[in-house]
C-alpha cells in the first residue's frame, strides 16, 4: 500500500492519495480544488487515480472532488448522511457511491470502512483504513474535521457561517456521542486529519501532521470530558470568529464547484483603465507588501498583502458576487489568481502591474499615504483624547486584554463598520502586530477616511511597554 501526504499551508488543509500497488489504483482522499500535486504524484507513482472520497461538505476551501471525477474518470465516494439540508446535488453526472455509516469501499488490497461522525457537520464520516494484503484491522483513520492533534471539530459554523439558527448546540451534543464511539477505537491507529494548525475549524489545532488515536485519548482535551453539558459547553465557548467565505464554500461545494477549465484567467490591463474601474466602484485590491502600500498607493485601493495570510483575508473582504482586480508582479498574478481560486473567488477580472504604481505616480496621478506610529505615541495621544483607537483584533484576543478606551471591530467586519464610521478625530488601528491593522488602514482609507494612523507593533509592543491594560471584569494595570 502507498500513502502519500499533501498540505497546503496558505488553507493549513492536509489532503491523501492511498494507492494499491497491486493494481496501481489510487483513491484521494479530501482534495483540494487545484488537483495538478495528485495528478504528478499518480504519475510519478504509477498510479490511476480510481476514485476520491470525502470527510464531509468542506467550508473553508473549494473541494477537487468533482475536479478529479471530471479530469481522471474516478467514481466519488461521498457521504449520503446528515439530512435532506446536506446531500451532494452534482453526483449524478459522475459515477458515484453514496456512503452510510458501516459502508465498505476500496481499490484492489485497499479497503475503507465508514464511521459516521456528526458534531462538526451532520453528514461527517471518518474512514478507516485497511490494507488487507497483510493485514485484517485497520491501521488508520482519515478524520476530516472530527478529531484533529490536540482538538475537535468545532460545532458551530452552520449557525455561525451558514446561518442555521440552533445548529451549534446540536452539533455539540452529537459531538459528545460521536466522540464516544472514537474513544472505543484502539489506540495503536493512526490519525489523518484534514487540517493542521492555522485552520478555522477548531480553536486549538496542532501543528503536527498526524498523531494516534491513543495519544489523543491521553492529551485530547476535548477527549478528556466525560460530562456531555461540560463537553458542549467547552466546545462552544472560544470558537474564533468563522470567514464569512465559509458560507460560500459549503454551498459551492454542495451544488459542484464551477470546472477550472471554464475559469477564465485574469487579464493584463493597462494602469490607463484604473482610474476608471475605481470610479465605477470596482474593488482593486493591491497585493505588494504593506510597508510599500503604506508609503504611496491608488486612492480608493484596498491592500491584501500576497503572503501566507492573503486567502484567508481575501475570503473575509472581497464580494463573491462582483468582480474584482488585483494590483500584483506580472510574474505572480497567475499564483494570485490560483490561490483565490481555492476559496471559489473566480471573479477576479483582470490585473495591474504592481510597478505600475510608480508610473502612476510619475504621471502626476494622486497618492495616498497613511501614518504609522509606535505604542508610546499613540498613548500620548490617548491621554489628550485627540485619537480614536480601533482595534481589529479576534473577540478572543480582545477579551483577554485591550487598549483602554479602544473599540473593537473585527478585521472581517470592518468594511460595514467603516461606511458608517464619521470620526472626528484621527483613526489609530491596531492588531497584535500590525499586519491586520494595515489591511485595516486601508479599508478605512478606502472608505474616505483621510486621517489613518497604524500602530506599529500593536498590541504586543503596548503590553511590553507596560501600558496599561483593560480587561473584562478587572481594572488592568
Amino acid at each position: 500500500m502507498l500513502l502519500r501526504y499533501f498540505y497546503n499551508e496558505k488553507l493549513a488543509h492536509a489532503s491523501y492519495m492511498v494507492g494499491c500497488q497491486a493494481t496501481h489504483e489510487a483513491i484521494i482522499v479530501d482534495p483540494g480544488r487545484n488537483i495538478e500535486p495528485y495528478l504528478c504524484a499518480a504519475e510519478a507513482h504509477g498510479m490511476r487515480i480510481a476514485g476520491v472520497t470525502e470527510t464531509h461538505i468542506h467550508a473553508d476551501f473549494v473541494s477537487g472532488a468533482r475536479e478529479l471525477a471530471a479530469r481522471t474518470g474516478a467514481t466519488l465516494y461521498l457521504s449520503d448522511e446528515g439530512d435532506e439540508h446536506w446531500k451532494y446535488q452534482f453526483l449524478d453526472s459522475y459515477g458515484h457511491v453514496q456512503l452510510k455509516n458501516g459502508s465498505s469501499f476500496g481499490i484492489g488490497n485497499v479497503r475503507f470502512d465508514v464511521m459516521h461522525t456528526p458534531g462538526h457537520t451532520p453528514e461527517h464520516i471518518a474512514l478507516l483504513l485497511t490494507d488487507t494484503a497483510g493485514a485484517d484491522r485497520p491501521m488508520g483513520i482519515f478524520t476530516g474535521d472530527f478529531v484533529f492533534v490536540g482538538d475537535v471539530g468545532r460545532p458551530d459554523l452552520l449557525e455561525k457561517a451558514a446561518a442555521l439558527a440552533g445548529t451549534a448546540e446540536i452539533g455539540a451534543h452529537q459531538m459528545f456521542h460521536s466522540l464516544k464511539r472514537f474513544k472505543e477505537l484502539p489506540d495503536y491507529l493512526q490519525i489523518w486529519p484534514a487540517h493542521g494548525a492555522g485552520s478555522a475549524c477548531g480553536k486549538a489545532l496542532g501543528a503536527v501532521p498526524s498523531t494516534t488515536v491513543g495519544y489523543e485519548k491521553l492529551f485530547n482535551w476535548a477527549l478528556a470530558h466525560e460530562d456531555e453539558d461540560q463537553l458542549v459547553a467547552a466546545l462552544l465557548e472560544g470558537q474564533p470568529e468563522p470567514p464569512r467565505y465559509f458560507a460560500e464554500m459549503k454551498r459551492i461545494n454542495k451544488v459542484g464547484p464551477r470546472l477550472l477549465h471554464s475559469v477564465a484567467g485574469p487579464e493584463h490591463l493597462p494602469f490607463s483603465q484604473l482610474d476608471r474601474l475605481l470610479k465605477a466602484g470596482a474593488t482593486v485590491v493591491d497585493t505588494r507588501p504593506a510597508m510599500a502600500y503604506a508609503s504611496a498607493h491608488v486612492p480608493g485601493t484596498v491592500n491584501i498583502p500576497y503572503d501566507g495570510s492573503f486567502v484567508n483575508w481575501a475570503g473575509w473582504l472581497l464580494d463573491y458576487q462582483q468582480p474584482f482586480y488585483v494590483i500584483a508582479d506580472r510574474h505572480q498574478a497567475a499564483e494570485v489568481a490560483r490561490d483565490l481560486a481555492t476559496i471559489g473567488l473566480d471573479q477576479l477580472a483582470g490585473y495591474f502591474e504592481s510597478p505600475g504604481v510608480d508610473a502612476w505616480m510619475e504621471a502626476g496621478q494622486p497618492v495616498q499615504s497613511y501614518q504609522m506610529a509606535n505604542a508610546q505615541q499613540v498613548a500620548r495621544h490617548l491621554l489628550k483624547d485627540d485619537v480614536l483607537v480601533i482595534d481589529v483584533r479576534g473577540q478572543a484576543e480582545w477579551e483577554e486584554g485591550h487598549v483602554p478606551g479602544a473599540t473593537h471591530v473585527m478585521l472581517g467586519y470592518l468594511p460595514e463598520y467603516a461606511r458608517q464610521l464619521r470620526p472626528d478625530r484621527p483613526v489609530v488601528v491596531q492588531c497584535l502586530s500590525g499586519s491586520r491593522s494595515a489591511i485595516a488602514a486601508s479599508i478605512l482609507q478606502a472608505a474616505g477616511i483621510p486621517a489613518v494612523i497604524n500602530m506599529v507593533g500593536g498590541f504586543r509592543e503596548w503590553a511590553a511597554s507596560g501600558l496599561p491594560i483593560e480587561r473584562p471584569g478587572a481594572n488592568g494595570h
